[in-house]
């Protein structure tokens, strides 16, 4: 049956192929993702709002007030139980750095089980109050979609990546309603490289699944009532965006201690008791940590100042204005802390949603006091949107995706130079410490970044050595006699050859310079074997090596050739320049006639 239906497909791509051009056959794949992606990202945020929703208001007991020191842990408890039964054939990760690596050294491949695992496992953690956001979860769950439908119809890996970016775009237009950072963000984040062909396959999805997404789940993420921005505030923007470039360089370095310090734990079950208690110890103390935290903000947005502490033990001394700028800010630093906390103990998120909580409170923070002191009287409701919009576009070195989500999903067009100012100066503050954001870093210190900076890399990493290998080779035998395989030297088109032992060991290398030197010095009766001619190789490659690394080594070692070893050191063929440089440039081809 299955053979049949492979069979089947084979057909199809086949008539398709021959009918239809690749240009517009993407765009008919681009909607099939965005529709599926729109989907996905309904279906994501109905689980988890009912969840919230039952936990909150549905459940009642007298005691389950107590129990929201534990419905964190319990969330992260389930994701981590589903994870460890349910998916044993393939790896589950999390956030966005695996979905890049992919994209860079997996040829776009994103294991099929992500479309739903990752929808249960962000569920469960943000449903049960895990502080963190669902952004990344659909990106991934939607990057599967575009990844496994590129698969089933047979198309290259660079189509693939393509609607791979398509289901990005899809999740986070269904997730926000905002179809323009959809594509924005698959531009900026996703794709190494962005030709023009392939603007409006991204547009068609992104469009696409936010119109699915609309017919079930349409309710509006944040209201805004502006009456524009005016330029004698201008001052104050930079100063937000300062204040947020420099948290954002704190959340940073903080990240990667949380994430060090978890990673140390290697008992799974016991990263998810620690995690869940710190989180639930911090979910009692700032209420506003609970979930997405999205609640706090619409609340801010109309308003309502005293919003942060309402619901927290502080909330009898909310009518001290002095008191909500103290506790609004130690909320900021520890739903930094509580995030991080939910990530690391196991639960599955993003910092999606975190960095706009954090960006939006400074931004009610820095308008708060300044109205407070009397220093000016300036809208609220405008610095936390463009709070959200520096924090967002900082932290994720997205400074154009933090500015168009922001604006869409609040509908403050009217606010885009203050949202391009505070976006900038804070990307570019964050950026002057940290040349790569926190999804990048990890790939760019292991050399595993496609990068539009960086082409020639972002080739090489296109490019597996293993398929490279030249095996038409000439292998002799250390104890072999020089003169009994003359012939076959002779025969040969290399002046190299590659020497093993009797095991099948590489030893060294063996070149016919050595061969005609030997012979001259000697009688023509002589007889020298193999061992005594040769030579250690310079260097040697792992078959599992990057390219690049490969060809700094021949530049270092001036050497046009190397062998090439698998991990038990028998030898599996060379590796030249000419074949490195060949691939290269039918790579440099093939994107150059893409989509035609």
């Amino acid at each position: 049956m299955f053979i049949r239906f492979v069979g089947l497909v084979d057909q199809l791509n086949s008539y398709r192929k021959s009918k239809i051009s690749n240009r517009n056959f993407l765009v008919v794949a681009a909607v099939l993702v965005g529709v599926f992606a729109g989907l996905a990202a309904s279906l994501l945020k109905t689980i988890t709002h009912h969840i919230e929703s039952f936990l909150q208001t549905d459940l009642n007991w007298q005691y389950k007030y107590y129990l929201y020191l534990l419905f964190p842990m319990i969330g992260i408890f389930l994701s981590v139980l589903y994870v460890r039964r349910f998916i044993r054939k393939g790896k589950f990760e999390t956030g966005l750095t695996p979905l890049l690596y992919t994209i860079s050294k997996k040829s776009s491949h994103v294991e099929t089980h992500n479309i739903y695992s990752q929808i249960i496992t962000s569920a469960l953690t943000v449903g049960f109050g895990g502080s963190t956001g669902l952004e990344a979860p659909i990106v991934t769950s939607g990057s599967s979609i575009g990844s496994t439908v590129g698969r089933f119809l047979g198309l290259s890996q660079r189509e693939i990546t393509l609607l791979l970016a398509c289901g990005a775009a899809g999740g986070i237009a269904g997730a926000f309603n905002s179809p323009i950072a959809g594509i924005v963000f698959a531009i900026e984040i996703l794709l190494p490289e962005f030709t023009i062909p392939a603007f409006i396959p991204l547009l068609l999805a992104s469009a696409t699944a936010a119109v699915v997404a609309r017919f079930f789940y349409n309710e509006q993420l944040f209201f805004l009532a502006t009456e524009g921005w005016v330029t004698s505030s201008l001052g104050y923007y930079i100063l937000l965006a300062a204040v947020i470039g420099l948290f954002s360089i704190y959340f940073t370095k903080v990240n990667y201690a949380i994430k060090n310090y978890f990673y140390q734990i290697n008992h799974p079950y016991k990263k998810v008791i620690l995690g869940g208690l710190m989180l639930g110890v911090l979910v009692f103390l700032f209420p506003t940590l609970y979930g997405e935290g999205y609640i706090t903000i619409k609340n801010l947005l109309k308003g309502d100042h005293t919003a942060v502490i309402t619901n927290s033990i502080f909330s009898s001394y909310s009518t001290f204005p002095a008191l909500i700028i103290v506790f609004t800010l130690v909320t900021v630093f520890a739903k930094s802390i509580a995030t991080l906390v939910t990530l690391g103990a196991g639960g599955n998120g993003g910092i999606f949603a975190p960095s706009l909580i954090i960006g939006g409170l400074l931004g009610f923070t820095v308008a708060f006091t300044i109205n407070t002191l009397g220093i000016a009287q300036v809208n609220t409701a405008n610095f936390i949107v463009a709070g959200m919009a520096a924090s967002l576009g900082s932290i994720m070195h997205a400074p154009l995706t933090g500015i168009f989500l922001i604006a869409e999903i609040t509908g403050g067009y009217v606010l885009m130079v203050p949202l391009m100012i505070t976006t900038a100066i804070a990307y570019l503050i964050n950026r002057s410490v940290n040349k790569y954001s926190i999804y990048t870093k990890p790939l760019a210190d292991k050399g595993e970044l496609s990068h539009h900076e960086d082409k020639d890399t972002t080739v090489l990493n296109m490019m597996k050595l293993k398929y490279l290998i030249e095996k038409d080779d000439l292998i002799l035998n250390e104890n072999d006699v020089i003169k009994n395989r003359l012939t076959d030297i002779l025969q040969s088109k290399r002046n190299i050859f590659p020497i093993v032992n009797e095991l099948g060991l590489f030893k060294g290398l063996l070149y016919v310079e050595e061969i005609l030197k030997k012979s001259i010095s000697l009688n023509n009766d002589s007889e020298f074997t193999v061992k005594e001619l040769m030579k250690d190789a310079p260097i040697v490659v792992n078959i599992n090596a990057e390219l690049k690394d490969v060809l700094q080594k021949m530049e270092a070692e001036n050497v046009w050739i190397l062998p090439v070893l698998d991990q038990e050191n028998r030898f599996k063929g060379f590796i030249s320049k000419t074949a490195i440089f060949n691939k290269y440039r039918a790579m440099l081809v093939r994107q150059a006639q893409y989509m035609d």
